[in-house]
């Protein structure tokens, strides 16, 4: 399948429903600043492959455009709302449905796990058969959401401004996704909560028959790997030092998920033709790195002010919301998050963690200067990463919450595929080919793995 053969004018909700005959509903869920139409590719490999007698596709439309800034709970509320009233739509119709699948992209991927902890809770579950989770890229167009939160760990002054800032450029989701919210006044932020392993998203996820990621490794503007993946460790940091190992059929795209790299023959150092190579790549792409060069500056200060008055208006939103005036009765929804009460809040001290991270990797030595501020429960769990770490890859620096989340999300049996596209830098969008353009080809070989290898009807 070429982007040629894609009518520009197709979108997403074309391809969405289904007849009565069908046991098999599939919620697709889409990303930040994103609408259901993001999602046309994949709900179209969907239809292609299973007819509306095999599978019905929800596409959730009331958490789109900027009411993403609202927050992951809400933002999961809304979905477990249309969730419901469509299965008692098709219910009223004659249907039954007996298995479930979600997919969620990029910030969908957050939404979605805490929709399925709010269907656990409520008992939707119980009368269905959870299938597949396929979650493509866990980042977002511009600010990612991954499953680790956005904190940057990485060296130096701009990461700090990113980690101040950006936590307060996207309203109630931006101070989720870079965990300096206190969730109900539980004393942690909600990505924390909603990997402990006694929340009912942990719960609710733990049912699904097949957990997928897909992540990329490369030109993902948005994240990095080892957050988009779930990882400790990020082998591609210098692609050109290793060798990759696909998956059989799906060559120079998807990564054998056991065994994907190994160490490149190549020699160090600048060759004649890497210099020669880099130099025609720079004069050939010198327009291009000029004009970003003049529109960066110009594209800060818009979206800075865009920040502000996106905030008001997610404020106003989530105000309505909260009072039952927007279409939605919270309280419906606001269930004990909890399957047995904590016997402890955990003290983190997040803003100062992320504050004395200086370095990309863990410090090799137990009495790092930098880890004064953190307490002894923070400090025994970094001396175990250093411990643990591996000796080709090293430990990065995460702070201690995120190695926990890391290892309480690895305990449900992810199946992670790495994802390495190289004819268009922006690999976010590229993965689910969420624009028909011909760069973007590459995409449609990770669609056709998902559906042929991962997707369970």
């Amino acid at each position: 399948m070429s982007p040629q053969e894609k009518p520009h004018a197709t979108v997403a909700m074309d391809y969405s429903g289904g007849s009565e005959k069908a046991d098999h509903l599939c919620v697709v869920v889409h990303g930040l600043w994103g609408n259901p139409n993001h999602m046309k590719t994949v709900v179209k490999t969907l239809r292609d492959a299973y007819s509306e007698d095999e599978l019905y596709i929800l596409l959730p439309k009331r958490n789109k455009g900027s009411s993403t800034y609202d927050g992951i709970e809400r933002g999961g509320e809304r979905v477990c709302e249309e969730i419901q009233e469509e299965l008692r739509k098709i219910e009223a119709n004659g249907g039954n449905i007996t298995k479930l699948s979600v997919v969620g992209y990029s910030l969908g991927g957050l939404v979605s796990r805490y929709a399925v902890g709010l269907l656990h809770a409520k008992g939707v579950l119980d009368q269905l058969r959870p299938m597949v989770r396929g979650i493509f890229a866990p980042t977002s167009r511009r600010l990612p959401p991954p499953h680790l939160g956005v904190r940057s760990p990485l060296r130096g002054w701009h990461n700090h401004i990113w980690n101040v800032l950006g936590a307060r450029t996207l309203s109630m989701s931006g101070r989720q996704l870079f965990t300096i919210d206190d969730f109900r006044d539980t004393g942690r932020p909600l990505l924390s909560i909603m990997a402990d392993p006694d929340s009912i998203f942990m719960e609710g996820l733990s049912r699904f028959k097949r957990k997928t990621l897909y992540a990329n490794i490369a030109h993902d503007r948005s994240v990095p790997y080892y957050t988009a993946c779930i990882a400790k460790t990020d082998p591609y940091r210098n692609i050109e030092k290793v060798k990759f190992n696909y998956v059989p059929g799906y060559e120079e795209v998807v990564l054998d998920p056991i065994n994907p790299v190994r160490p490149s023959l190549k020699p160090d150092g600048m060759t004649l033709e890497s210099f020669a190579n880099n130099s025609w790549w720079y004069l050939k792409n010198a327009p291009k790195i000029t004009l970003i060069a003049v529109f960066i500056p110009i594209a800060i200060v818009g979206y800075l002010l865009n920040s502000v008055v996106q905030n008001l208006r997610s404020s106003k939103r989530i105000r309505l919301h909260e009072s039952g005036l927007a279409g939605i009765e919270p309280g419906k929804y606001r269930v004990p998050i909890m399957m047995q009460e904590l016997r402890q809040k955990v003290e983190d001290a997040y803003e100062d963690v992320n504050n004395s991270q200086q370095q990309e990797y863990l410090a090799s030595s137990d009495d790092d200067e930098n880890e004064g501020v953190m307490n002894e429960k923070d400090r025994k769990t970094l001396a175990r990463e250093r411990r643990m770490s591996h000796p080709q890859w090293p430990t990065l620096a995460l702070a201690p919450y995120q190695f926990d989340m890391i290892n309480q999300l690895d305990g449900l049996g992810w199946r992670k595929y790495p994802v390495y596209l190289r004819k268009n830098l922006h690999t976010h969008a590229a993965i689910i080919v969420r624009m028909n353009k011909a760069s973007f080809v590459e995409g449609y070989t990770v669609m056709k793995h998902w559906i042929k290898e991962e997707f369970l009807i």
